[in-house]
């Protein structure tokens, strides 16, 4: 697989093969809340089942969600066990003990946090993991979640995007302060930095060398004006939602198109769509377990479609099929897989669609490198000490 810089990776003929991650679910109205083979939010054995199935599945990354408040929906407040969250990094740090080569992906809140103090952790699990952490950068809308921390309330919608841009570039500064390994310095050598704008003004010294992929693999989810031009700009990753054909494919086009205004090339960023699926033997079969789940998630629902965002329903072709089709048809590189919360739910993709799209060439046999950058096909973060 070599990665060229109109946007995908792509086989000797031409053909994109696919980048492929899972999201833990739970966190939001497109998973089920509850139901009587979802797993526990909260042990350390679900994480743990979750990640080693994606790992044995050859996926780029595993992404933790996290809400940093209870849920509410329609008004109460949900079981904790079902839809409660632990710290992501923390997390992560334990899950990087139990995988090896599994890129390890933790949702954080630009707006309640401080450069220093979450650049450290993430380079923390960098190190540990030996180069295979990420941040999936957010930020929040939620009064409600304002009230949990010092400042209260919460950002208007232009402040959270200036905001995140310059606490990303905040990070990579930190991260950036420390040299490269080098021989005498196995792990580099540590710098002054000093950074100075509207929203931080900090200095001093930086404490974590860098790992062997130079700092995390940033993600980003939106696709607002502001969302995508952030994700231009800053992100790696971008995780697009964008329900139809054609929408992915006028969402790809136009912020592959952006990155130019940053010196960036198309091949610099990777569009991963979050997506559903529901699998039986039968499409017919699919489908009724698609509309058992929409019966878990709203005894009384709407005629609408199964989840607000895309969903692949069928047999394990038909979605092998379809998720071929976006990433052919420039719609997506890859896709971040929301699994059913159940025991078996990423399992039976792992062991029913990647081997149809290895089979069909568009999806690797093994890992070609051991950082998450090499996974996806990211040029190294070049050093500007």
């Amino acid at each position: 697989m070599t990665a060229d810089r109109r946007g995908a990776d792509r086989r000797g003929d031409g053909r994109r093969t696919l980048h492929l991650a899972a999201r833990f679910p739970g966190v939001d109205p497109a998973t089920v809340r509850s139901g009587p083979r979802a797993t526990s939010r909260i042990e350390f054995s679900s994480f743990e089942r979750l990640a080693r199935t994606a790992e044995r599945g050859l996926f780029d990354f595993f992404l933790l969600a996290e809400e940093p408040q209870p849920r509410e929906h329609q008004g109460p407040v949900h079981d904790p066990d079902v839809v409660g969250r632990p710290e992501s990094i923390t997390v992560l740090n334990a899950l990087a003990a139990v995988t090896d080569l599994l890129g390890l992906a933790a949702t954080v809140n630009a707006a309640f946090n401080e450069p220093f103090e979450l650049a450290r952790r993430l380079a923390t699990l960098d190190r540990l993991s030996e180069g295979r952490a990420a941040w999936h950068v957010v930020t929040s809308c939620s009064a409600l979640t304002g009230e949990n921390f010092r400042r209260g309330g919460y950002l208007d919608r232009a402040d959270r995007h200036t905001r995140a841009a310059e606490f990303v570039a905040t990070a990579r500064e930190l991260w950036d302060s420390w040299t490269p390994a080098a021989p005498g310095a196995p792990y580099g050598v540590p710098r002054p930095f000093a950074h100075t704008g509207r929203h931080f003004a900090i200095e001093g010294e930086f404490t974590v060398p860098r790992s062997p992929q130079g700092h995390p693999v940033v993600l980003h989810a939106g696709d607002s004006e502001e969302g995508r031009e952030f994700a231009a700009s800053a992100a790696d990753v971008v995780l697009g939602r964008p329900g139809t054909l054609e929408a992915g494919r006028a969402f790809y086009a136009d912020t592959k198109a952006r990155l130019a205004r940053y010196g960036r090339r198309p091949g610099d960023l990777k569009i991963m769509p979050g997506v559903t699926y529901v699998l039986g033997d039968t499409d017919a079969e699919a489908r009724e377990r698609a509309a058992e789940i929409r019966r878990q998630k709203d005894p009384d629902p709407d005629p609408g479609p199964t989840t607000a965002g895309p969903s692949f329903i069928g047999s394990p072709l038909t979605v092998a099929e379809a998720l071929d089709t976006f990433v052919q048809q420039g719609a997506a590189d890859g896709f971040l897989l929301i699994p059913p919360p159940t025991p078996g739910g990423l399992d039976d993709f792992v062991d029913r669609v990647v081997p149809l799209l290895q089979e069909r060439g568009v999806f690797r046999t093994e890992y070609a490198g051991t950082t998450l950058r090499s996974h996806l096909g990211l040029p190294d973060p070049v050093w500007k000490g």
